[in-house]
């Protein structure tokens, strides 16, 4: 009897999922949330300031959460009624629109969504599905889970945000591949200026002579040691070593803190359900 009792209690427990757990996170910032630490940080300080700068424009409040995992919080049916949950919690959007969009990543889970406020037509499911099918989880399945964040949050400004404020339709879909052929040629450019940067600086030292021995070529070489957090500075190196002798030079340098910006509240709008999920 004892056994069978606890069995019970047990299978309660797991049902209940963890006694005294907040339903949903806090929010530090209108824009950006990366909770679960998938942005470094050059690339949540672009997000955070295109959507500061969308929200200062239009009023239009479009924010990014990432998680870890939802188990950590009151369970819910689904995805997507967390989504609706942490939306409607925070208050994402203007209180007589609705117009406010969540753009939440859950790591461990893969899965995310794209939840839209009660003011967009339902027709806007569509491009919210196509962002998250074309553009987000080809690039979280490679792992390119930044690029993947950044991309898909200027698909939304775009095909969703923009078209809204215009009171244009939603892209027709035959138009899709031709977006989605645009969205990948972006994603191609942003990361091609990123490699060449570090290929510049690179060339850079094939043309330097060595503090030691004169001759022309050191092979250089930027090393991350510790990444940075939104609450610690990372810390890193650079090595110059002279193809023509055993000279060596290390120096190191500082990370930056990933970006959090504080204050300010949202609007108070709400989302009834609508959006596109996926999960890689």
């Amino acid at each position: 009897m004892r056994v069978v009792i606890g069995w019970m209690l047990g299978v309660w427990l797991a049902l209940c999922g963890p006694v005294g757990a907040e339903p949903y996170p806090p929010y530090h910032s209108l824009a950006v949330n990366d909770e679960a630490d998938l942005l470094p940080a050059d690339a949540e300080a672009r997000i955070a300031a295109r959507l500061d700068t969308l929200r200062e424009a239009s009023g239009i409040e479009v924010t990014v959460l990432t998680l870890p995992t939802r188990a950590s919080y009151d369970p819910a049916d689904s995805l997507e009624a967390f989504a609706t949950r942490v939306f409607n919690g925070w208050g994402i959007g203007d209180a007589t629109r609705n117009d406010g969009i969540l753009i939440l990543v859950l790591a461990e889970d893969r899965e995310m969504r794209i939840e839209l406020g009660a003011g967009y037509n339902p027709e806007y499911d569509i491009p919210a599905q196509d962002i998250v099918n074309r553009v987000m989880l080809p690039a979280f399945r490679d792992g390119r889970m930044a690029e993947g964040i950044e991309t898909g949050t200027e698909a939304v400004i775009t095909q969703i945000v923009e078209r809204h404020i215009e009171g244009l339709s939603p892209p027709p879909a035959q138009n899709r591949d031709w977006i989605g052929k645009v969205l990948a040629i972006g994603v191609v450019l942003a990361f091609a200026v990123s490699v060449l940067r570090t290929q510049i600086w690179k060339l850079i030292g094939r043309v330097k002579r060595c503090p030691n021995c004169g001759a022309v070529g050191l092979n250089r070489e930027r090393v991350i040691d510790t990444p940075a957090t939104r609450d610690h500075t990372g810390s890193g190196h650079t090595e110059e070593r002279c193809r023509n002798c055993d000279w060596s030079r290390r120096t190191p340098f500082t990370v930056s803190r990933k970006t959090r910006n504080s204050g300010g509240s949202f609007g108070g709008g709400r989302s009834s359900g609508g959006g596109a999920s996926g999960r890689w």
